[in-house]
């Protein structure tokens, strides 16, 4: 099946990939280039999206794309950055705005017999975020929209089908921004709304098969919802030629090796449980700095799954469940002007002594959308509702270096955690939950004793992606009861603290 397609252009905003996961939701698939290097072959889109910016169009080191081969040949929107490009090249005039314009506005004028607008009235709701603002129309250029302080929010180019907003429809503060993506997407470049999750399992598991043949393929399960919907993926298309193998590292949660493993039993799955905790540790010794013990961590995965493979006759590829943000954190999604934030151990092939090839279902999705996937497999509701738990385990959410004993402190003071949101009704409600353990020691009182123990924080998120992440209000009572119960059960703590930072400026995981 061919599905339409929607590209994207990226010009380095931090929404760029939101803008992905709306277009997304609407099931239409899109893809996000750099705006230096779009795809060769642009006939395979039907409409095209340029992104916002951190840049100003005013400054001399501007991006300038071509869109020669794009404006006026197909239908194209332009956000923020984008619609600023087009006044400021095409005979309009930017111009810096005497108040930074940031946050929620009201639309005051709306030109809603448009198509672009329809359905969207005076009083909806947008987001901006922008320093720059348009003060002339470009050549040709018709005002659709208005708000209170940007007279130019909304317009676009007579004779073509070129649209262009300041505002971010793709953020959820922007009420009407799904609709006015359909508007544009659906009714004026026609696009064909028919990417869903059955199309891509079906898809892509034609895809597997033509790919690895007769090939055998080795997979590491973490027990987590990308591995195993991955696992299902492949299993659909290879059967008994995929091995499946999972890694004690001892860095896991309480007891989730032995569990794990029996979850995966009435899968269907071919799994081997492999501990290797000792061999990781080992590694991690005497290492602090959260990169080279991520680096540590994925050379030994890399080093137990060779030696695991050349158990198997004649395996030829590695599986992996690598989805979309995890390309995103470690390099840019695909060459463009995003900063690296952090590295991720499935992320950037393999060394040459590991002959395998790689195989990464998932690398395209979201995690909302491979929890989706999964459903459309008829996956256990259990599994996919499991939060998020990174791939280095708890390495980096111990602060500093790694010893046995301060996993086996973390390891309790999390199920205490975790066990204490399912049992209050809570779990469900936080998207991912996790303890850290701080490399400081502080104070404390115990019966007439003094302490001189370890301070542990508690972190809950709610989020949809994992790009963007704001902490959760759990109940005072629920925190109360949770931090007792740590400094009572768990020897070597006696003080707790709850983190309440977002993502941005904060990442979810500490390290």
């Amino acid at each position: 099946m061919q599905h339409d397609k929607v590209l994207i252009l990226d010009f380095g905003s931090q929404y760029t990939q939101l803008i992905a996961r709306r277009v997304r939701e609407l099931n239409i698939y899109s893809e996000i280039h750099p705006f230096n290097k779009p795809p060769k072959d642009l006939d395979q889109y039907k409409a095209v999206i340029l992104s916002g910016s951190p840049m100003s169009v005013r400054s001399k080191d501007a991006f300038h794309p071509d869109l020669s081969e794009i404006r006026g040949k197909k239908p194209m929107l332009a956000v923020c950055y984008g619609a600023q490009y087009l006044a400021h090249f095409s005979g309009g005039e930017v111009a810096e705005s005497n108040t930074r314009e940031y946050g929620r506005a009201k639309l005051s004028f709306v030109e809603d017999s448009d198509t672009f607008l329809e359905g969207i009235h005076e009083g909806s709701q947008v987001w901006m975020s922008h320093s720059d603002t348009i003060k002339i129309l470009p050549k040709n250029g018709v005002l659709l929209a208005s708000t209170h302080d940007v007279q130019n929010a909304a317009y676009k180019i007579e004779g073509e089908t070129t649209y262009a907003i300041q505002f971010h429809p793709e953020v959820y503060h922007s009420t009407d921004g799904k609709q006015l993506l359909e508007n544009f997407l659906v009714k004026i470049a026609n696009v064909n709304p028919d990417w869903t999750p059955n199309a891509f399992v079906q898809e892509t598991v034609d895809d597997l098969k033509e790919k690895l043949g007769n090939d055998k393929v080795v997979l590491g399960l973490s027990g987590g919802v990308d591995s195993s919907v991955a696992a299902m993926l492949l299993h659909k298309a290879i059967g008994k030629n995929l091995y499946c193998i999972f890694v004690n590292n001892g860095l896991l949660r309480k007891n989730e090796f032995t569990d794990v493993l029996e979850q995966y039993k009435g899968m269907g799955l071919n799994v081997k449980g492999v501990d290797a905790s000792a061999r990781f540790l080992d590694a991690l010794a005497g290492k602090s700095d959260p990169e080279d013990k991520r680096k540590a961590i994925g050379r030994v995965f890399i080093e137990v799954f060779d030696d695991e493979a050349h158990r198997i006759e004649d395996v030829k590829w590695l599986a992996q469940g690598t989805i979309y943000p995890d390309v995103i954190e470690s390099v840019s999604a695909t060459g463009g002007p995003s900063a690296t934030i952090k590295s991720h151990h499935n992320v950037g092939g393999l060394p040459d002594f590991m002959k395998l090839k790689i195989v990464e279902p998932l690398k395209a999705l979201f995690k909302d959308e491979v929890r989706r996937v999964g459903a459309s497999m008829d996956m256990d509701k259990t599994l996919l509702g499991r939060h998020p738990f990174p791939g280095p385990g708890l390495a980096i959410r111990i602060l500093g270096d790694i010893t046995a004993e301060k996993v086996r402190i973390l390891q309790e003071v999390d199920a205490v955690f975790i066990n204490g949101l399912r049992d209050a009704g809570l779990y469900d409600k936080v998207w991912q939950a996790g303890a850290i353990l701080l490399p400081v020691n502080s104070v404390g009182v115990m019966g007439d004793e003094r302490t001189y123990e370890k301070c542990v924080a508690l972190r809950a998120v709610e989020s949809t992606d994992g790009m963007t992440a704001d902490w959760v209000n759990l109940p005072y009572e629920f925190l109360q009861k949770t931090s007792n119960d740590i400094i009572n059960k768990v020897k070597g703590v006696n003080r707790v603290v709850y983190d309440i930072s977002s993502k941005p400026p904060a990442t979810i995981e500490w390290e």
